[in-house]
């Protein structure tokens, strides 16, 4: 049983609707339902309502609660199994940490009849802007050379598998960028980085706190390793750690393309 439904998974970008691609601007157009957590089915309709000529058909808007991807992901799969455009949004971009994976999650856990249905589908995910690719702009260049990306939720993966994450890391002086590193029902996760990034790095390491970018409550600070405090992030901001060779020019954070010269000079 094949539909003509599609599903498509968009990105939204950090916040500003500026930062929107085309390409997710003309899904969100041609939708016949949006679904997505509260806040991004709001900036979707936003983007719509600047955007659709007046009087222009509108799609049905499906928010939901944060933490029920997998639910959410369902319900996506099946609205379009019965023939309609659905529009999946997320954040920034929808492959990082974010809806693609759930979507895919639930298209594996499908059996039968279901799983037939959905696995004719067309699916297809449109990439966004990211925090962390924000956060950087924003910043200057401090992921200019390596990098790594983590998450420090342990909602879906113990601590100690984030911790030698974040120890190997280090040992390997990449670059990192941090995501949801302090709730308020974990306070302590974001502590505990600190600490193992001091144990790994030294005092000086610059760190970049990057909240909500592109929106109106958007703040950066720059410090040392040394004079980071746990207070200084929340689950709306995105931390950047430098590598050994990251520096300040200026009022911008950058990393060099080059590595491994001596006290940090081009050969």
């Amino acid at each position: 049983m094949v539909s003509n439904g599609q599903l498509t998974i968009a990105g939204l970008g950090p916040g500003d609707l500026d930062q929107i691609t085309p390409a997710v601007l003309q899904a969100l157009l041609a939708a016949d339902a949006v679904v997505g957590y509260f806040p991004y089915v709001a900036r979707a309709q936003a983007l719509v309502a600047q955007s659709a000529p007046a009087g222009s058909r509108q799609p049905q808007w499906l928010a939901s609660d944060n933490r029920v991807e997998l639910e959410r992901a369902q319900q996506a799969l099946e609205l379009a199994a019965q023939g309609r455009q659905v529009v999946v949004v997320s954040s920034g971009d929808p492959g990082v940490f974010a809806m693609a994976s759930a979507v895919f999650e639930a298209l594996e856990r499908a059996q039968g009849a279901q799983a037939e249905r959905w696995l004719a589908l067309d699916v297809q995910a449109l990439p966004g802007v990211t925090a962390m690719l924000a956060a950087a702009a924003r910043a200057g260049a401090p992921l200019g050379h390596d990098f790594c990306c983590i998450n420090l939720s342990d909602n879906l993966k113990p601590w100690p598998v984030i911790a030698r994450r974040v120890e190997l890391a280090a040992e390997a002086d990449f670059a990192m960028a941090f995501y949801n590193p302090r709730s308020h029902s974990r306070p302590e996760g974001f502590n505990r980085l600190l600490a193992l990034l001091r144990a790994h790095c030294e005092p000086e390491r610059l760190l970049v706190f990057a909240r909500a970018v592109s929106t109106p409550e958007e703040s950066l600070q720059v410090c040392s390793l040394a004079e980071a405090q746990p207070e200084m992030a929340d689950m709306r901001t995105v931390v950047l750690v430098g590598n050994r060779l990251t520096r300040r020019v200026g009022r911008y954070t950058y990393t060099p393309r080059y590595y491994g010269t001596v006290d940090g000079k081009a050969p």
